[in-house]
């Protein structure tokens, strides 16, 4: 049984993440690799945001949802590649406690907002296809800020519960985690104690954020498709579906490996399958937004060409300025 955090103290002051290799050529090359992966998602999801609060027309729920999801994406990515690029080059792996407690909330919090917010976002497609005309009214501005608001008091709320419970229990023994950043199945497995109990606590907090949430975007697909369904002409039955293709696509590679990692049992832990099976949630997803909202979508590829459009034609009416006022100079001297 557990018992109360006071009882028993945690020994351990500091972590050691092993991160994937211990040999420095691997870790150059595993360095330039995760470097590359992380720029482009930091630098794809800023690209969106930018995009969307620069082009006025992008001012709608769907993009605003969007921007939304780019910046938790930049977020959650954020709390773990960094050091994990910095432990791929220096000999010291280590991380204290309280840094480890910390890492493992932030990236609990915006992954388990994440979570609620595909919903939000499932939620949106369901109104666009099925309700076209009451779009506008039915997602008001006020309603979409609650709605975001909402899910992030979800997502820190229920992170600082498994952060508060696995962090609690008596870490007395080893300290080497087999990971590459301080996810909560990794650190418990340290605990010198039954952590059957904890497992209960993630178990039911994963029930609220993760199947809850799944079958509500199921049952909004479900209404989506009997929607699409009805529509007589084919072309607008695959305009409507390509709609949501890139949510359907973004949640399939979320929630799949995250499912997996925190929904099975302590005694099926496995150290190097779950490194590998992390990156998916964790870097490649960030990676995938972008992508397959840009791709996918002529709003976001008009805007970025009319951004790109205003700036070159600015930097040609700049150099056409400074031509004239340097032809005047010459036309002054020769007179």
């Amino acid at each position: 049984m557990w018992e109360p955090p006071g009882q028993n103290q945690s020994c351990v002051s500091e972590f050691i993440l092993l991160g994937f290799s211990s040999d420095p050529t691997t870790n150059r090359i595993l360095f330039i690799a995760f470097l590359l992966l992380y720029l482009s998602s930091v630098l794809g999801n800023g690209l969106i945001v930018t995009l969307i609060c620069l082009d006025s027309h992008l001012h709608t729920p769907m993009y605003f949802f969007l921007c939304i999801l780019s910046l938790l994406d930049m977020g959650y990515v954020s709390t773990t590649m960094p050091q994990m690029l910095v432990h791929l080059l220096v000999h010291s792996q280590t991380i204290s406690f309280a840094r480890c407690w910390i890492q493992m909330y932030v990236f609990g919090a915006l992954a388990l907002t994440e979570c609620i917010f595909f919903v939000v976002m499932a939620y949106d497609r369901y109104v666009a296809i099925c309700h076209p005309l009451r779009y506008m009214v039915i997602l008001s501005w006020d309603l979409c800020t609650q709605l975001t608001v909402g899910t992030w008091t979800c997502g820190f709320f229920f992170s600082l519960i498994h952060t508060f419970f696995t962090m609690k229990l008596p870490y007395c023994g080893p300290n080497i985690v087999n990971h590459y950043f301080c996810e909560g199945p990794s650190v418990r497995s340290l605990a010198c104690m039954d952590t059957h109990s904890i497992e209960l606590v993630d178990l039911v907090i994963s029930v609220f954020m993760v199947v809850a949430p799944l079958s509500l975007i199921l049952a909004s697909y479900i209404h989506i498709t009997l929607a699409v369904l009805k529509i007589k002409s084919t072309r607008g039955r695959c305009k409507a579906f390509s709609t949501c293709a890139s949510h359907l696509t973004v949640v399939t590679f979320f929630y799949a490996p995250a499912t997996y990692i925190y929904m099975r049992p302590n005694s099926s832990y496995s150290p190097e399958q779950d490194k590998q099976i992390s990156l998916f949630y964790n870097v490649f997803t960030a990676l995938l937004n972008p992508v397959v909202y840009s791709l996918r979508n002529k709003d976001i590829k008009g805007a970025f060409l009319k951004v790109m459009g205003c700036g070159s034609m600015t930097l040609q009416t700049g150099s056409r300025r400074a031509w004239i006022r340097i032809s005047n100079i010459r036309i002054r001297k020769h007179i």
